[in-house]
């Protein structure tokens, strides 16, 4: 039995985070995931390093606002903490200290992300410039494999060197901070485990890339427990899945083939919030074997609280975050504008105007889900949470609202991500 006051290494069991921006969500997260019942264990103290600075909390604040609720709540079951976008040591060390376990290292700053465009001259050119620092290549040229589902990898010359331009500092990279986790976590006698987080780029992550960067992490003895690639389609903050879902099946169950091939590890969903089309053939595609990462759900929630108690405020973060929101989504990938979505001043029944700012997709075409439409007010409100709740006027007043109705907001986030996690049942 676990000790519900500290959180645990997870291993290969599979996981749901539940990211939490004001540390009041831990009771609706918790009541989803006993709702649930099955197998699924709950990462309840979750924030990335940006999230913190544009919240203004600390590693301390987040997991004591998680493991406070699961004690009171009398939970006994593994538990993890995800101290999430790690990108220095510095980083790592900030969060160490208030005893998380689950680091995601994020290389992206050490990603070439035009390489996907280069002419065949110009990888050989930039590749040239890094041979020195990529001896591993060799090891891949000219070789094929064919994976346990029946997919075959083909790594010629070109593929293999286009993979060392884009990934071959963020490897390099990775390897260092993986080694600083290790000794971290030494030092204080601590469990840990590594996930690496390959999914914020531009162009998707190729099988050849998936395979390459992770033999090379492991291989270098890294305690990997999930990856994360960038999967094909669009994940957008805050809306279901854009694309074609049947494709995207087939190339999870071979980037999970390659998961269970070279680790095992567990195969993890970024930007996860939200995507319901996808969940079912998610967990089926890595026959359980996954990680789910979900952040601005549940602020977007208790905005929801907030357009049901108290309608003013409501309207007024609106108007706030459309002010705020050409600059706040510089970091996101989302595709809404402010032109796309009314001003609030011109929808005058507030359920109308919650269901604009605050609602998923629905399918247009009953055999095509996931081809639906957004309402692009949720991106808006999502990108511009770290502006409202660092004002001194609407941050105070959003915490005040939940705090004074914290059952409906355990209410909404139970049926929203008890949602979510139905649907990951149903591929297991």
């Amino acid at each position: 039995m676990a000790s519900n006051d500290k959180s645990v290494a997870l291993g290969l069991t599979p996981s749901f985070g539940f990211g939490d921006r004001m540390g009041l969500a831990t009771p609706g997260h918790l009541a989803s995931l006993l709702a649930e019942g099955g197998p699924i264990r709950g990462i309840f103290a979750q924030q990335s390093i940006r999230e913190m600075s544009r919240t203004q909390r600390t590693p301390t604040d987040v997991m004591s606002a998680a493991s406070s609720v699961l004690v009171a709540a009398g939970y006994d079951k593994e538990w993890g903490s995800d101290a999430d976008h790690l990108k220095t040591e510095a980083d790592v060390d900030y969060t160490a200290d208030a005893g998380f376990v689950f680091f995601t290292i994020d290389p992206s700053d050490y990603v070439d992300q035009k390489a996907d465009n280069y002419s065949p001259e110009i990888v050989a050119e930039k590749f040239a410039a890094i041979a020195e620092q990529t001896p591993w290549v060799s090891q891949y040229v000219g070789k094929t494999l064919k994976l346990a589902n029946g997919t075959q990898l083909t790594f010629d010359e070109l593929a293999v060197k286009r993979a060392a331009v884009k990934y071959g500092k963020a490897i390099a990279h990775t390897r260092g901070l993986a080694d600083y986790i290790k000794d971290a976590a030494t030092k204080r006698d601590q469990d840990y485990e590594i996930e690496l987080s390959v999914d914020e780029t531009e162009q998707p992550t190729t099988l050849v890339e998936h395979y390459i960067i992770a033999q090379q992490i492991i291989e270098h003895g890294v305690k990997l427990v999930s990856l994360a690639p960038r999967f094909i389609g669009e994940l957008e903050k805050g809306v279901d899945y854009k694309g074609d879902l049947a494709a995207l099946e087939q190339s999870m169950k071979d980037h999970a083939a390659i998961a269970r091939e070279l680790g095992p590890y567990k195969l993890s969903l970024h930007s996860g919030s939200d995507k319901l089309s996808m969940y079912t053939l998610f967990s089926r595609a890595t026959e359980g074997l996954f990680h789910v990462k979900t952040a601005g759900t549940s602020y977007l929630e208790a905005l929801r609280v907030v357009a049901r108690h108290d309608e003013k405020l409501f309207r007024t973060i609106i108007d706030f975050s459309r002010a705020r929101y050409d600059t706040d989504k510089a970091t996101y990938h989302v595709s809404a504008t402010c032109d796309s979505a009314p001003a609030q001043g011109d929808v005058a029944d507030i359920r109308e105007l919650e269901g604009l700012y605050l609602e998923h997709w629905e399918d247009v075409d009953a055999n095509k889900p996931g081809t639906g439409f957004v309402a692009p007010g949720r991106q808006i409100l999502h990108c511009t949470f770290g502006s409202v709740l660092t004002d001194a006027t609407l941050g105070k007043a959003v915490v005040d609202v939940i705090k004074a109705e914290p059952g409906t907001f355990k209410d909404v986030l139970a049926l929203h991500f008890g949602k979510h996690l139905i649907a990951l049942r149903a591929g297991m």
